[in-house]
């Protein structure tokens, strides 16, 4: 093993990651590992455009979807290098404890399988969109509203995904210039891009399987090394002495706390019942049964998604413990770690432990699952862009071949503004949290709307308008917002409420400004 090497300005806030200099385990071979899985991903990602012919085809794959190779490519679009390293940060920051983020994942999304909650009646409508079903139920302006507002709030969540990148790509190779590491993750985008741009949702379901059993050899064999490097005694025995009953209980006032394992279990239902990227999946089966099907077996890796990761955060989090250099670092006494150098804790553990060619292998499933996520959310967004924003604004609507070409122009124009977004916003808090409130200005809203929209008839236009603009007040969770107008509200506090405030507004507004006769309809208010 060698020993990572540090060099820290002591005057700093925060950590410069150009003045860390770091020897790892990953050497040529694994450079050429990566290159050449890479590579192979985006030439199959190339060749699949010309299975593309249609929207249809390039947004949920012709609805031909079925059970398992959904279930893969939902997992894959989710267990992406962004979920690993959020998920590590909540595993070192919040020892065992975080466990019950995975829990709550799971249980929710058992429950949207078994009884089909929102996903079954969205696919009976067969919608590719979610603001699609705001047409049909209260009219096109809420649906541009309701689109803009999706693709605002996850063109924002993913505006991380590029800094998470880069400092997975500085901790596991010991890359020290931030020019290299903006030419590389540039580079990984422009690949993304391109196949992304070409395939559709079709090279999006063949390269998150491909991507999903690489990734999940990676990150089991990952799991048992370190276990097995640092030993399970020792790694319980160091949580326990260094984070007490937080480190063990979510519910422990010191950690996580008791609103905070709420806004998690709310969290795992939108995320496979509101979340677009997720829902996407369901409007591409080929039936309802398949639907359902794929919710129950998903919940299975919805919490080994989290669960994985959790375990390297709780790993890195002994081991840098036990190194008097890295715990001045990533555990300085009297006061926390910046978040940003809490991300690099565990790919810097990884290149310390694992050696020479696993690390390579793995590194490849890690970058695959960066480029997988970024494809589904790229087309996720672009298409919610094209078909809920600007289609509606036609009123004879758009060709296939103006559909096409405008989704394609959606994803360069979101691909440059999250190269800039993710490389300089300052995040503040960890990852997780800010993915979390800046979904939320989306589905906060979007959750009382297809919930009421969908199981309360009178449900209003009015109503639905309320409930979208009510999500906007979800900014305020976010650290440099709160910093600018001097509040400290935990972001679990600040999600609930706008959860809370979404509802009272919908159904405020419905039963005060009622739609006259029976449910509208797209096609009846034009």
């Amino acid at each position: 093993m060698i020993v990572a090497l540090w060099r820290i300005r002591a005057t700093m806030s925060a950590m410069d990651l150009t003045s860390i200099g770091i020897q790892t385990n990953f050497g040529t071979v694994d450079w050429c590992i990566v290159i050449v899985y890479i590579a192979a991903v985006v030439a199959v990602g190339v060749y699949i455009r010309r299975y593309i012919h249609s929207v249809a085809d390039f947004m949920v794959a012709d609805r031909g979807l079925r059970t398992f190779l959904g279930v893969a490519t939902m997992i894959g679009t989710e267990l992406g290098l962004v979920t690993i390293m959020y998920s590590a940060q909540k595993g070192f920051t919040g020892g065992f404890a975080a466990f019950h983020i995975a829990l709550a994942a799971a249980i929710t999304t058992l429950a949207v399988g078994l009884t089909g909650f929102i996903v079954v009646p969205l696919r009976r409508l067969e919608v590719m969109t979610i603001p699609e079903f705001y047409e049909k139920r209260f009219g096109r302006g809420v649906r541009i509203l309701g689109g803009i507002v999706l693709a605002l709030s996850g063109i924002l969540n993913m505006g991380m995904f590029l800094k998470a990148g880069s400092l997975f790509v500085m901790g596991i190779t010991g890359l020290t210039q931030d020019i290299h590491l903006k030419i590389i993750m540039s580079v990984l985008l422009a690949l993304v891009l391109l196949y992304t741009t070409l395939g559709g949702m079709v090279s999006v379901v063949v390269l998150d399987y491909i991507q999903f059993v690489v990734l999940s050899f990676g990150l089991l064999t990952g799991t048992v090394l370190s276990i097995r490097f640092l030993g399970w005694n020792n790694i319980v025995e160091t949580v326990v002495r260094l984070k007490g009953e937080a480190g063990f209980n979510p519910f422990d006032g010191t950690g996580f706390g008791f609103s905070y394992v709420v806004w998690m279990f709310f969290l795992g239902l939108v995320s496979c019942a509101v979340w677009q990227t997720a829902v996407i999946r369901a409007c591409a089966a080929d039936s309802v049964r398949t639907v359902k099907r794929l919710y129950t077996w998903a919940s299975i890796g919805f919490l080994i998604r989290f669960l994985l990761p959790y375990s390297f955060g709780i790993s890195a989090f002994v081991y840098m413990s036990q190194h008097e250099s890295l715990r001045a670092i990533f555990l300085p006494e009297g006061r926390s770690a910046d978040p940003q150098t809490t991300l690099l804790a565990m790919p810097i553990f990884l290149s310390q432990v694992l050696p020479a060619g696993l690390i390579g292998i793995i590194t490849a499933g890690m970058l695959a699952a960066f480029m997988s996520t970024h494809d589904s959310y790229l087309l996720c967004w672009s298409s919610v862009l094209t078909q809920d924003v600007v289609a509606p604004c036609f009123k004879k609507g758009l060709s296939e071949k103006a559909r096409l070409l405008l989704t394609r122009i959606f994803i360069l124009c979101i691909g440059t503004f999250i190269l800039v977004w993710g490389l300089w916003y300052p995040l503040g808090q960890d990852l997780w949290d800010y993915m979390a409130i800046s979904g939320a200005i989306y589905f906060t809203g979007a959750f009382a709307l297809l919930v009421c929209g969908l199981y309360w008839k009178r449900a209003s236009r009015i109503g639905a308008y309320l409930a979208l603009i009510a999500g906007f007040g979800s900014v305020f969770g976010l650290s440099p917002v709160q910093k600018a107008v001097g509040l400290n509200i935990s972001s679990a506090i600040v999600g609930l409420s706008a959860v809370l405030l979404a509802m009272v507004l919908m159904v405020g507004g419905s039963l005060l400004f009622p739609d006259r006769g029976r449910q509208l309809t797209g096609k009846e208010e034009r």
